[in-house]
């Protein structure tokens, strides 16, 4: 159950990861189409934004998924705001993506499927 002001957390969370499925779940989804190989990287990083969610927050069915899922896109976020790295714009660039945004990329795969 929610507790009350979760409901915003709720809807603050979902416009970061639609936001995020703009910028980068699309955009992989589609060079993964092309670039086969890209599936195995994105459900390496999937696998592990799971793991770090289940160790990382004590209780965590209490919390809805994407509301997890966008505090951790928003630190991601804010680590690549710092460093500058741009976003792959075009379906090779996604090949050969930086850690950070693969990482996000994942995080639109698991908020996409849930």
């Amino acid at each position: 159950m929610l507790l009350p002001g979760s409901a915003l957390l709720v809807v603050s969370a979902r416009k970061t990861l639609n936001r995020l499925q703009r910028t980068h779940g699309v955009p992989v989804r589609s060079a993964a189409r092309e670039f086969p190989g890209l599936l195995a990287v994105l459900d390496q990083h999937a696998a592990s934004v799971r793991d770090i969610l289940d160790a990382g927050v004590e209780n965590s069915s209490a919390v809805p998924v994407s509301v997890l899922l966008a505090g951790y896109a928003r630190g991601l976020l804010e680590d690549l705001r710092e460093s500058g790295e741009p976003r792959p714009e075009c379906a090779p660039d996604w090949q050969t993506a930086d850690w950070v945004h693969l990482r996000l990329a994942a995080v639109c795969a698991l908020a996409h499927a849930d």
